[in-house]
């Protein structure tokens, strides 16, 4: 597998090597140790490997087909059925405070809550990984994913729902999981979940 410098996988992006750092620190892949940029095991996982320059520095390579989406996609689904399925049963219908169409009232409380409590996030963001995977929220303060766990009890999304905390687990992602009961109590429940990941809250005291 051919693997180039973030510098020059930077040009084939139409991005500034400063840009292209900024994304995969926000992804997780790398982080800022002494004025220096370290590969995380995420990024280990995605094929970030270090390189001997001279005076024996180091320099960071990838893959020249890494991942480096931070967009807002459709979710993660198993098959072209499932998609059709999943976007006819619970289409984005429901606006939030900040402008977001969302998937359901539970979404949206979460959505206004965080907006409210000037907490920065997207809705269905990509997982920095090579499965087509999306998250509920995500917060790039902390790169902290939020997942909302609907009451649904079918085997299917039991399934589903195990695959992807198990994903969560493989990559160490930050993971804060949400059912009914939290969403009804949501003053209480998340400020000490955000914390955990070092996410300050405003105007919730």
């Amino acid at each position: 597998m051919k693997r180039v410098s973030t510098t020059v996988l930077a040009k084939v992006h139409g991005l500034s090597a400063k840009e292209l750092f900024a994304k995969f620190s926000e992804l997780g892949y790398i982080e800022r140790h002494a004025n220096r940029w370290k590969l995380t095991t995420l990024g280990k996982t995605m094929g970030g490997e270090y390189r001997e320059a001279e005076h024996h520095a180091e320099y960071i390579v990838w893959p020249e087909h890494v991942e480096i989406s931070t967009g807002v996609d459709a979710p993660e689904v198993s098959s072209a059925q499932d998609k059709i399925g999943f976007r006819e049963k619970y289409p984005a219908n429901h606006r939030s405070v900040d402008g977001h169409m969302v998937r359901s009232k539970a979404e949206m409380l979460i959505d206004n809550w965080l907006y409210m409590a000037g907490v920065v996030h997207a809705y269905e963001r990509k997982l920095p990984i090579e499965e087509p995977v999306y998250c509920d929220f995500y917060i790039p303060e902390g790169k902290v994913f939020i997942e909302y766990w609907g009451s649904e009890k079918d085997t299917r999304y039991l399934t589903r729902k195990r695959t992807k905390i198990d994903i969560y687990q493989r990559y160490n992602l930050h993971l804060i999981e949400l059912d009914d009961r939290d969403v009804q109590n949501l003053d209480d429940v998340l400020p000490g979940l955000l914390l955990k990941y070092k996410v300050q809250t405003h105007g919730w005291q």
